[in-house]
């Protein structure tokens, strides 16, 4: 019977194709839905924190990995899913949550079949987060668990923004030697911590390479890293045992910031501020 599995699940995908094809444009219900499918770990997080009980179904393999969920503990209780096309449409569900950069075939595929795909794009910003929350509350109407999200990442955001800021400067420095310049989230919460990014200075924006040379004339302050414990090395991480970037993390902190804080948007990006600002004092005190 298992060996069967696949075979009837291309049957069912197929038949579902040519019905999909045959009828207009499929109108979605006014009601919250009740059977919700995420595929990405940003939607799955966001799904989450405001779904309703029973109202999330499934969520995606990446949400169960601590490198790369805060919520992995809570995800185990969901049933999991890898993005096929096949084993979505298997699950049934009323509404299916993905990022924009989640698989286009997957995603092209589901809504050939009829089904109702809403995507969202990274956050940017922490109003990118505010906007993408509300969007989330309104599709499952859960709009007042939204708002209250957003409230209490308000509150906790404008506490620490109100803490002194030490204006040291901090290099964010990634596996692959890359960088975030102005116009990303991790950027914006370098200045929530009341950091110098040191991309400002050298006109770099967005997500982009970051030479080690560069890295070691400007010796900066702080050393923002996303290092994650591997079972084996990695050449994308040969950048933290160069001789040079030792040189410029000698005698003060290497900020470690887990990637799983600003890989998406979330009340917990704000986790990476709490951290920076605690190295900052940190550095404050040996000095």
């Amino acid at each position: 019977m298992t060996g069967a599995g696949p075979s009837l699940r291309v049957i069912a995908v197929a038949v579902a194709i040519a019905i999909a094809s045959a009828v207009s444009a499929p109108v979605f219900a006014a009601q919250p839905p009740h059977r919700v499918v995420s595929l990405n770990v940003c939607t799955d997080q966001l799904a989450m924190l405001i779904a309703g009980e029973g109202q999330l179904y499934s969520v995606s393999n990446l949400a169960t990995d601590p490198t790369a969920s805060v919520l992995a503990d809570a995800a185990a209780s969901y049933v999991v899913n890898h993005g096929l096309a096949e084993e979505i449409f298997l699950m049934s569900p009323d509404l299916i949550v993905a990022g924009t950069y989640t698989t286009r075939t997957t995603v092209d595929l589901l809504r050939r079949l009829g089904l109702r795909v809403e995507e969202f794009a990274p956050a940017d910003s922490f109003e990118d987060i505010r906007t993408q929350i509300a969007r989330m509350g309104e599709m499952l109407g859960q709009q007042e668990k939204a708002a209250a999200l957003v409230s209490g990442m308000d509150a906790e955001l404008a506490r620490l923004r109100a803490q002194p800021a030490s204006n040291r400067s901090i290099a964010l420095y990634y596996t692959d030697g890359y960088t975030s310049g102005a116009g990303t989230l991790v950027d914006e919460t370098v200045r929530a911590a009341g950091l110098r990014n040191i991309a400002d200075r050298l006109g770099l924006a967005g997500t982009t390479k970051l030479p080690l040379e560069l890295l070691a004339l400007e010796n900066p302050d702080l050393v923002f890293t996303s290092r994650e414990q591997y079972g084996a090395p990695a050449l994308a991480g040969q950048g933290y045992v160069h001789p040079a970037f030792k040189a410029v993390t000698a005698g003060k902190k290497a900020v470690n910031v887990p990637a799983k804080y600003t890989i998406c948007g979330a009340p917990f990006t704000l986790e990476a501020v709490r951290i920076m600002r605690e190295a900052a004092r940190t550095v404050e005190e040996v000095r």
